[in-house]
């Protein structure tokens, strides 16, 4: 497959959809190109093959992906569940984006298209392996027209398709021919037990690699058009604040500035490069306007939570009679556990391309929810969305980050192109230090937990939240509000996986002007942590084991307690010798419905905690790409581990702190793990495994500093100080 080359913009990997022959199941062929004749007749949702897949004459195919890859391996998934059914050889696999149309790529949890939730598998796994079926049914067909042959006798393996006479031929050959057939509706599908590449190990290699390696792959940073403008936006140093009046003179007299025009988010400076665009907005002189501007800092937050945590809020659950069972005494445990504001930190910071044409525009970026930020693009510049072309191109990691709820950064591309008026293409660049200190980050919270131990027996739990809303006055407000509460906020602490008869879990949701977004594992960052690091405690005050306690109690959760087996198994935690020095903690936490179970071992430095191993076991349902799952573990544990020690955003009067990566402490190469990884064999559908690996890593590493007498740590980062 051709492809994009930096310095070329005459081709764009689109383009490749639209030339040249083949079995055109891409649905940029009915741009320019050919279409199959005829749609199937719908089922519950799409498997056309002629929308997700491109055959070409040289036997390459290309599937077309409906969600964005930004290091999770959607490529290489959605790809190994085309060429299962498809039979092909994964030599000749290759994998790009789908284009923004909702009709076609929707995500099936969602109803728009967009990723996020790891949910790129769990919603494609049927759907893809249809396709695939489609396709490879397609193409025996037009090879039993070919030959006169029945198509019954006919096989496909690894890319050849025979028949017992020795005729043989490659994909390629029979595309054209397979593009004018009807598509079949409803394709058979494998029997698991047949597979070759889901499931296999070694044998399926990551798609988006190579070309990441030697430099080919594009990102948006990479974009560079004839004549385009780098735009950078100077925005209020407070969130809330607005532009009161601004001087630009010396802004302009710098080489390189275009133009300076205020848009609603700022000042944006236009000019002939990135450089240029960053001096020029550093010789702004602005004068902000903070009447409407949240101007509290951390302390003023913690002050304000924790006073009201010491009230009830409303209540998610309650089961039994938690008041009257905490009446009857026993082993009392309250606790306080508080989580800062996390910034995304992704590698690649926001940015986007477009070119409004006054009645047209195209958009290009990394794009996470492409049907929302079309909508506003298309609102923004007052034309149509199909006068709005968008194309999702690789973005650099997101952790949430490019999933916005407001949509604000496809609002703010439309508004920078809008200023300056049609016919300029404009890069709006986010500095480090712009996506560092914008805001969206994890939403400041605290949890008090309250239970009772009698007789060696855990009576009774509750949980009292106060946190944000992510989704409060947002389009997606409707997905997962109950009762007037943000489900993602307490997702985790209201169904925890032990017996407890008497429970109650309730939450303030409150108001501040920080804008928080979804942060790899959303609720689960915080409640993961909460529900770990206090059934610990529970269970120390009734003298049991960590895991033999908890495996107690989950008799009704057989996959929960099927991960905690495993790791216990893979840890040897019943009889293996911890060194002097150093000790063991446990964790077990569901996200996404996929199952987790880590065991930390680690020591204690001058400098914090030192995490030397980390066991986990993870069941997520059939495991299309073992590799990637264990990549995915590997991942998350590496990022739950460096923000849990020592990542914090803090606040001063309402300015954030942290900048860049000198001030935002991540973890250091030196400093990652041993980790070994173990994958639950399943036969229940598959879930994701982007987000799940990071929820149990913080409370397994505050159980373990708890067995080594140092006390679970109550308030987050572990290390103080170690963020600015």
């Amino acid at each position: 497959m051709t492809i994009h080359d930096k310095t070329t913009t005459a081709l764009s990997r689109r383009s490749i959809l639209k030339a040249g022959a083949g079995l055109a199941i891409g649905a940029y062929i009915a741009r320019g190109g050919k279409a199959f004749a005829q749609a199937p007749a719908a089922p519950a949702y799409n498997i056309a093959p002629n929308t997700f897949v491109l055959i070409k004459p040289d036997n390459t195919v290309t599937v077309l992906c409906k969600g964005i890859e930004f290091g999770q391996g959607q490529w290489t998934g959605m790809a190994t569940l085309v060429a299962e059914e498809l039979d092909a050889d994964w030599s000749q696999m290759r994998a790009d984006h789908a284009p923004s149309n909702p009709a076609l790529y929707k995500n099936l949890a969602f109803g728009v298209q967009g990723t996020g939730g790891s949910s790129a598998v769990a919603n494609s796994y049927v759907q893809m392996r249809q396709v695939g079926a489609a396709a490879r049914q397609l193409l025996v067909a037009a090879a039993a027209e070919s030959w006169k042959l029945p198509a019954g006798e006919i096989t496909v393996e690894n890319g050849v398709i025979r028949h017992a006479s020795g005729k043989e031929g490659r994909f390629g050959e029979f595309a054209d021919q397979a593009m004018r057939m009807p598509v079949p509706t409803d394709p058979k599908l494998k029997d698991p037990s047949t597979f070759k590449l889901i499931g296999s190990e070694g044998i399926v290699k990551r798609l988006d690699s190579v070309e990441k390696t030697n430099g080919k792959a594009l990102f948006t940073l990479d974009i560079h058009e004839p004549d385009m403008l780098t735009v950078v936006i100077a925005r209020s140093p407070k969130f809330g604040g607005t532009v009161k009046s601004f001087d630009a003179t010396a802004a302009k007299a710098i080489a390189g500035v275009v133009d300076v025009k205020q848009v609603p988010t700022g000042v944006a400076v236009y000019a002939k490069g990135f450089w240029p665009a960053k001096t020029g907005r550093d010789a702004l002189k602005i004068v902000w306007d903070d009447s409407k501007a949240e101007t509290r800092g951390s302390e003023q937050l913690l002050n304000e939570f924790r006073t009201l945590s010491k009230t009830a809020g409303k209540v998610v659950k309650a089961e039994g009679d938690f008041d009257g069972s905490m009446a009857k005494g026993g082993r009392v445990v309250e606790v306080e556990y508080v989580f800062p504001y996390l910034a995304h930190a992704a590698m690649e910071p926001l940015n986007g391309y477009i070119k409004w044409e006054g009645d047209t525009a195209y958009a290009r970026y990394g794009c996470q929810f492409p049907t929302p930020d079309h909508a506003e693009i298309a609102k923004t510049l007052g034309i149509g969305m199909d006068k709005v072309k968008l194309d999702v191109i690789l973005a650099g990691g997101s952790f949430g980050r490019r999933a916005q709820q407001t949509t604000h950064v496809a609002r703010e591309l439309a508004e920078v192109a809008k200023a300056m008026g049609p016919g300029k293409p404009i890069k709006l660049v986010w500095t480090r230090e712009d996506d560092m200190r914008g805001g969206y980050y994890r939403p400041y919270s605290i949890h008090r937990m309250r239970g009772a131990v009698r007789d060696g027996k855990i009576e009774a739990w509750s949980d009292t939240i106060v946190g944000q809303s992510i989704m409060k006055g947002t389009a997606f407000e409707a997905m997962t509000f109950k009762d007037g509460l943000d489900s993602t906020a307490y997702e985790g602490s209201n169904e925890i996986p032990y017996e407890v008869a008497n429970f109650k879990m309730d939450m303030h949701q409150v108001e501040v002007g920080v804008p928080v977004l979804w942060w790899r594992s959303v609720g689960h960052t915080h409640t993961g942590y909460a529900v770990e690091a206090f059934v610990d405690e529970l269970l120390e005050a009734a003298g049991k084991d960590p895991v033999e306690g908890r495996l107690e109690l989950m008799a009704k959760k057989p996959r929960h307690a099927g991960v905690l087996k495993a790791v216990a198994e893979l840890a040897d935690w019943k009889n293996a010798k911890v060194p002097e020095g150093r000790a063991r903690g446990v964790a077990v936490v569901e996200s996404f419905n996929t199952f987790v179970a880590q065991v930390v071992e680690l020591s204690m430095t001058e400098d914090g905690p030192k995490v030397h191993k980390v066991w986990c076991a993870v069941d997520c349902g059939v495991a299309v790409n073992p590799d990637i799952i264990r990549a995915q573990m590997e991942g998350g544990i590496g990022f739950g581990l460096g923000h849990i020690l020592y990542a914090e955003q803090k606040l001063d009067a309402g300015v954030p702190v942290a900048g860049n990566f000198d001030s935002y402490r991540s973890l250091r190469i030196n400093e990652m793990p041993e980790i070994e990884v173990v994958i639950v064999k399943s036969t229940e559908k598959p879930s994701g495994v982007g987000e799940p690996g990071v929820p149990p890593l913080g409370p397994a590493v505050a159980n373990a500093m708890a067995k080594l007498g140092l006390g679970r740590p109550r308030q987050l980062p572990i290390v103080p100080g170690a963020s600015a």
